[in-house]
């Protein structure tokens, strides 16, 4: 914890402008890289340059020199950094006593710089070789009693190449188990998709930002997850065009925002007012507002107005008539107590998206991570059918995701669920018959561990162990495995909480310069929105036993499967023949990908839905009904509040950069619970008073967290948000969407206690 004492105030500026750029040198100065980093950023996002390592929203044209955010400058800066963790911090430091250290101490040690084995006699990483690291992963998982036992994780930052090598070295192991970050975040989007639209990924393109006469951003705090799409909601807004933020919390950067690339804006220190229609929504009551606004649409089509878009509908859908009968069914007094909204903002919502002849829908967490999230997604899409919004410019259905290759790892082959085409296209390109039943996602691979059938965890980056649900669960069934093995760039949680053999195999990063026999080598990442980019480090390398990703699962490989049918060697030094093994699995979308690469603004990947195309059975977009109002299980007890566990300004994903939340003005403390102030005088509490949570569930585990401040805060009634992963203990393992294993995060339900 850092030394000040917590401070909690209003932030009554705008979001970005002259915060964000020094909170951008702050960040540089803490890390000792500011000539260093100055440097590399100017390369980030720009075409010969490398792709931002936070988010994943796409990059314009590069119509300005620095095409980079706060939150990606913070990224790289702690990537760059001058810091390194050596073996003289091991042999310094037990792995308890690391344990008692913060998230955000681990991060700010620095880089690791050497391969390292865990031994369990002194209780310290000590250095090991890489052949002797590959040697041991290679004994243990050949030692296994069937391919079934390993879990192989994969984290979003994996470029395509090495996550595409991944899934066909794991395949020809003999398993399909592949716990993803994705499984944590947009897993509905890749499930509940598919039957309403045919694909798994959204439908628009950076374009449709010029051409959109509405956009609804729901659930998503753009100013923070990703601040690139700013400039796009900026533009819009000058142009007039409605803006509608759905979001239980009031997110700074979508009500006034400065462009810290605005010269006349940061000098008048002037802004935009961004959201033209804020909608204050309860947790959960999204359902509600689409069926809200659906209902508005059937009934006014009822009295005689044109709105829907029947010639589209009858052309390209199937199924409206059980969407229409279930909206109309939906009592009024039933939409506002569900949704937390006014029937008169819910009609004003419904006005905005009937005027709008193209409409963007724009969404994040805050629709995916419900219980019924995959459904929660398809309503999204019965809303967009209803006036023909597919197919036209500046309209579609945009899933803005978090790590910046998370969709990519997917596209490759990183699935657990994979189809019977893609794994005969497997067999046909690399000879091996791969296995054909489904493999585990990440809740499952935790209840594997936890019953003991699960002997060993391989984790192709992140932070597996502090972003999963039921922290303390989560750590006792990593502690059963055989090996763990950490893939990372930072010393992290995930390294502490290990296996009775543990490996730590440090990796250069996604800024530093890739060199093999063959020369210096490139990757390629897919954005949000299916666009492929490539992406050259170019900075040095922290330290010279670093290895790229592609290195180490080609090398795993060779030692887990010493008669492979794939000559795994020849993909060590020359990427461009991944690329075109890439190529031959997936013919339709990556037809020439090595020669298509080479155009400096990538390729843009096939999304038939925009050619309106729709790869579903019946050959339709189909409607699809969620009934009721509701998308997470009823809770009757009294006491309950909703929990949302959210993300701080200074934060990525399990990367704490400091303890503050500049936006929601919390300062060096992450141990706080923002509040309605009804609620909490209705609880008889004082303002800033100390108390606990616990999880209302029916399984009989106590899930505590103790010594929470509460902090009056705009939230709806029976609201509350605190910070992730600190709040991670309190969402059951088996909390979650039944389609997708997403855990429903942002609809926890808690009790306060006495702390």
């Amino acid at each position: 914890m850092a030394d000040d004492k917590p401070r909690f105030k209003t932030y009554d500026h705008p979001a970005g402008g002259w915060g964000a750029a020094a909170a951008t040198a702050k960040i540089l100065l803490e890390q000792s890289v500011v000539t260093k980093g100055s440097r590399a950023l100017l390369s980030m996002n720009q075409p010969g340059g490398f792709k931002c390592p936070s988010c994943a929203f796409p990059d314009p044209e590069c119509k300005k020199t620095l095409e980079f955010c706060e939150n990606g400058a913070k990224a790289l800066a702690f990537e760059a950094t001058k810091f390194r963790v050596t073996r003289e911090f091991f042999a310094e430091h037990t792995v308890s006593a690391l344990m008692e250290q913060s998230d955000h101490w681990l991060e700010m040690q620095g880089r690791l710089t050497e391969p390292m084995r865990y031994d369990a006699v002194s209780d310290h990483y000590v250095p090991c070789s890489w052949d002797d690291a590959f040697a041991l992963i290679g004994r243990h998982l050949r030692a296994l009693e069937n391919p079934h036992q390993a879990e192989f994780y994969t984290s979003g930052r994996t470029p395509n190449e090495a996550a595409f090598l991944y899934s066909i070295f794991v395949r020809e192991f003999g398993t399909n188990n592949f716990p993803d970050c994705s499984n944590m975040c947009h897993e509905p989007t890749s499930r509940g998709l598919p039957p309403a639209i045919g694909v798994g990924k959204g439908t628009v393109i950076m374009e449709d930002f010029d051409h959109a006469e509405a956009i609804f951003v729901i659930g998503q705090n753009t100013g923070t997850n990703s601040p690139r799409m700013m400039t796009n909601l900026v533009e819009a807004r000058r142009r007039g065009v409605p803006i509608v933020a759905v979001n239980p919390m009031p997110e700074r950067a979508l009500i006034r925002f400065t462009e810290p690339q605005d010269v006349v804006q940061m000098a008048t220190f002037g802004s935009t007012p961004i959201a033209s229609e804020f909608v204050h929504i309860g947790i959960g009551g999204d359902l509600a507002l689409l069926k809200g606004m659906m209902k508005v649409i059937f009934e006014r089509e009822a009295q005689g107005e044109q709105i829907i878009d029947h010639a589209f509908i009858r052309e390209h859908t199937a199924g409206l008539e059980a969407v229409r009968e279930d909206a109309l069914a939906q009592a009024w007094p039933d939409i506002v107590r569900m949704s937390g909204v006014s029937e008169a903002q819910i009609r004003r919502c419904a006005e905005i998206y009937i005027r709008s002849n193209a409409t963007m829908i724009c969404y994040g967490m805050g629709l995916t991570q419900h219980q019924q999230g995959s459904r929660l997604i398809q309503q999204v899409v019965n809303l967009l059918l209803l006036k023909g919004n597919f197919g036209k410019p500046g309209a579609g259905i945009s899933p803005i995701r978090g790590h910046s290759n998370v969709q990519g790892d997917r596209t490759v082959g990183v699935d657990e669920k994979p189809s019977q085409a893609y794994l005969d296209r497997v067999r046909s390109v690399f000879g091996f018959e791969p296995p054909r039943e489904f493999g585990h996602h990440t809740v499952e691979s935790v209840e594997a561990m936890l019953n003991g059938t699960a002997k060993v965890f391989i984790g192709l980056g992140g932070n597996f162990v502090r972003a999963v649900p039921d922290t303390e669960r989560s750590y006792a069934a990593m502690r059963k495995l055989a090996l763990t093995v950490g893939i990372a760039t930072k010393l992290n949680r995930g390294h502490l909480v290990h296996g009775r053999d543990a490996l730590i195999l440090p990796v250069i990063s996604r800024s530093e310069i890739i060199r093999t026999r063959a020369g210096e080598q490139f990757v390629t990442i897919e954005d949000s929105m299916s666009n492929v980019t490539a992406s050259r480090g170019v900075l040095a390398p922290s330290s010279p036993d670093l290895l790229p990703e592609v290195e180490i699962v080609c090398r795993m490989a060779m030692a887990a499967l010493p008669h492979s049918k794939v000559a795994w060697a020849g993909f060590i030094d020359d990427y461009m023949v991944i690329r075109d093994k890439i190529a031959d699995v997936y013919p339709e979308i990556y037809k020439d990908f090595s020669e298509r690469i080479k155009n400096p603004k990538g390729l843009h990947l096939d999304v038939p839905p925009r050619r309106l195309v729709w790869p579903t059975p019946n050959g339709k977009a189909n409607f699809l009904l969620l009934p009721g109002l509701e998308a997470n299980d009823h809770v009757s007890d009294p006491a309950m509040l909703r929990l949302a566990t959210v993300r701080s300004h200074d934060q990525f994903n399990t990367t704490i950069y400091s303890y503050n939340d500049r936006y929601r003005g919390v300062y060096n403390d992450r141990m706080v619970l923002f509040m309605n102030s009804d609620d909490r005088i209705a609880r008889g509490l004082e303002k800033g008073c100390r108390i606990a949570l616990e999880t209302i569930s029916s399984d009989g585990i106590n899930r505590r967290v103790d010594g929470l401040t509460v902090l009056d805060y705009p939230m709806p009634r029976g609201a509350v948000a605190g910070y992730y992963p600190e709040l991670n203990p309190l969402l059951p393992l088996d909390y979650h969407d039944k389609i997708s294993g997403t855990p429903a995060a942002k609809s926890i339900p808690v009790r306060v206690v006495a702390s």
